[in-house]
């Protein structure tokens, strides 16, 4: 009878289980292909339970659980592979991933990664770099696809960030508050304010069509002139501007796409408001010489220029809602001399608001949801219903009062 090997301790010992010379344990193994493999621990329960996890996976057909392969790697494979995205979208995602995973989360062990590591990867993301949770949604779109493909090449058994952003989203769902349209007299104000401002005149034409037309700023910025139907007064969307940064200190890349979604391949009535802009934003160039100079993906003779005769971005449209923002309510204050509960001021604004005012004003003169969603090109009516459509104080208080007047034989 053979005889059983045995720790210092006296326990037996399984096969492929030895006790090193410095009081560690090591199981030894052949991989799916036949290679010796070896996994340590320094007691003998910590080794089988690793055992247990060795078994299974060789049972389960998994490759290379016991490798060194990184995150990176596996973002390496999933760069390569993936298709189906917006050229945009796709750089997007490796921005993302090189700017905030890569340097440091990415650099962990596939096969010891665990749910936890990838929820206090996002809660440091949070806590230490001060990210939006948006943000971190992002990192957790693209971070899941790549951990995705690691689950179908079968380097592991399951995703570990499933659900692993679930608590930080409810833990801050209250963070930001939401995006307010703004009240009628404030459009009357803001308006008023650009048309009569001799310095910032300039951007009236694409505040005001953006705000009549509900338009992404997107789909503004690459408008052509071609795309406006001045005799039956259309306005034709099908594409959008969209850009990226070519790295730290470097100019953006412009590039064209294809709307948004299908629902966003639509044709705008261009309401008289509209079209007076259009026809100023003509004006405004040529009495300053000013020509388009850029061409995107074979795109040019757009309508919105800056004074170098270059599309306009997001960002520099928001920075631009800014500065009028504060010129705006510096004049309120001067004008009415000491700031009262009268005043009305302008609020924060941004590109999106004044998309989100446009859908406010239908939405307040009783048009058709429906109207509503195919003029902003929606593909999906809740997201009108549920994002877009606000309705504001003063709209909900005039509501009530006629309710109010309507009901009053009950009394």
């Amino acid at each position: 009878m053979l005889k059983r090997r045995k720790d210092s301790k006296g326990v037996v010992l399984k096969d492929g289980e030895y006790e090193r010379p410095n009081g560690t344990y090591e199981y030894k193994y052949r991989n799916r292909v036949g290679k010796r493999k070896s996994i340590y621990a320094k007691t003998l329960v910590e080794l089988r339970e690793k055992e247990n996890d060795v078994l299974r996976n060789l049972l389960d057909g998994l490759d290379n659980f016991d490798s060194d392969l990184s995150v990176n790697d596996i973002f390496k494979i999933w760069e390569k592979v993936k298709r189906g995205l917006k050229d945009n979208t796709f750089k997007n995602y490796i921005y993302m991933y090189q700017q905030f995973v890569e340097p440091t989360f990415g650099k962990l062990k596939l096969c010891k990664l665990k749910r936890t590591d990838v929820r206090s990867f996002y809660n440091k993301l949070k806590e230490d770099g001060n990210l939006k949770v948006s943000t971190i949604d992002s990192i957790h779109t693209v971070l899941h696809q790549v951990l995705d493909v690691a689950v179908d090449d079968e380097y592991i058994r399951f995703n570990p960030s499933d659900n692993a952003l679930k608590e930080l989203k409810l833990a801050y769902q209250g963070e930001s508050e939401k995006k307010r349209a703004m009240t009628l007299e404030q459009q009357k104000i803001f308006q008023n304010f650009l048309y009569s401002c001799n310095e910032q005149k300039r951007w009236y034409p694409i505040f005001c069509v953006m705000l009549w037309t509900g338009m992404r700023v997107g789909e503004v910025t690459c408008l052509q002139w071609d795309d406006l139907d001045f005799e039956n007064n259309i306005i034709n969307v099908d594409k959008t501007l969209v850009y990226y940064s070519k790295g730290k200190g470097l100019s953006l890349r412009y590039a064209i796409n294809t709307t948004k979604t299908e629902a966003g391949t639509r044709k705008i009535p261009m309401t008289s408001e509209v079209k007076k802009a259009f026809l100023m934003e003509k004006e405004l160039q040529e009495a300053f010489n000013i020509k388009c100079i850029d061409s995107i993906g074979g795109y040019n003779d757009f309508v919105f220029l800056n004074r170098f005769g270059n599309v306009h971005n997001n960002g520099t449209l928001n920075k631009a809602l800014r500065r009028i923002v504060r010129d705006c309510n510096l004049e309120i204050i001067d004008k009415s001399r000491n700031l009262t509960d009268e005043a009305v001021l302008l609020p924060h604004l941004s590109n999106h608001i004044l998309r989100h005012t446009f859908s406010t004003r239908l939405n307040e003169n009783n048009v058709n949801v429906k109207v509503i969603q195919a003029i902003l090109g929606h593909a999906d009516v809740s997201t009108t219903m549920d994002i877009y459509v606000d309705a504001t104080e003063d709209f909900k208080n005039e509501s009530m009062k006629d309710f109010e007047k309507s009901m009053e034989f009950m009394f």
